[in-house]
């Protein structure tokens, strides 16, 4: 099967927190989350391995004060992009982005991989989660904010990242699929148009188009879509 050719057929898995623990065997390590948004993934994290230290970053002031409201043992919050870390060098033993990567601005993207390039130990891990260009969900998406350019951005970079700057070899990768149940289009509405971070400047019409095109998928039990991933694991290299 070709899954880059069919993205609505990757295998589909419950959890990405078993793919990240399978790879990086989470165990007393210090990790950094760039781009964390409401931190679901660094809450799960703290409580099923606690012996893990986490610094969450979202650069969002909205949201990185709602995750301030509700704080958690193992976790601190911190304000700050991928591109201006504010930690010390080799502070880390894996990084994790999360579909973020691509959020960072084009300008910057090369400078937040040296960013994280600094702040991970040689030896350690960065993770990096993409949504995949294609599919079902995807077309939806693009109703209302097409990423194909910064998606595919952010994959150059990486492999620039690669095959330039001596600072990274990349060990794994793993396309796979999440699936993602909206219980009506309003819902849907709240988390994919209108989140904090993005201002997708949408009227009454582009509103309409969207709905029209998420109606279809509607059952008696919401919507659920897969979405498709894309994940890149590189090691640091010695300086």
């Amino acid at each position: 099967m070709n899954v880059a050719a069919d993205p609505d057929r990757v295998p589909l898995i419950t959890d990405e927190l078993d793919e990240l623990h399978a790879i990086a065997g989470l165990n007393a390590q210090r990790i950094i989350e760039l781009g964390c948004g409401p931190a679901d993934m660094a809450r799960r994290l703290a409580k099923r391995f606690p012996s893990c230290s986490i610094a969450a970053l979202e650069i969002d002031a909205v949201q990185h004060q709602k995750n301030l409201a509700n704080p958690q043992p193992g976790i601190a919050f911190i304000e700050a992009g991928a591109q201006a870390v504010p930690f010390a060098d080799a502070s880390f033993d894996l990084a994790i982005m999360l579909k973020s990567l691509h959020h960072v601005p084009l300008s910057l993207i090369d400078q937040a991989i040296g960013e994280v390039a600094r702040v991970v130990k040689p030896g350690g891990l960065f993770y990096v989660s993409e949504p995949v260009y294609g599919g079902a969900f995807n077309s939806l998406i693009r109703l209302f904010n097409d990423e194909g350019v910064v998606r595919a951005s952010a994959q150059r970079a990486l492999d620039q990242a690669i095959a330039q700057t001596g600072r990274w070899r990349q060990i794994a990768e793993r396309r796979f699929g999440l699936s993602s149940t909206f219980p009506n289009f309003e819902a849907f509405e709240t988390k994919q148009m209108r989140p904090s971070y993005a201002d997708h400047r949408l009227d009454d019409a582009k509103v309409a188009e969207v709905r029209a095109a998420f109606e279809p998928f509607m059952t008696a039990g919401g919507a659920t879509f897969v979405r498709p991933l894309h994940v890149r694991v590189l090691t640091r290299l010695p300086n």
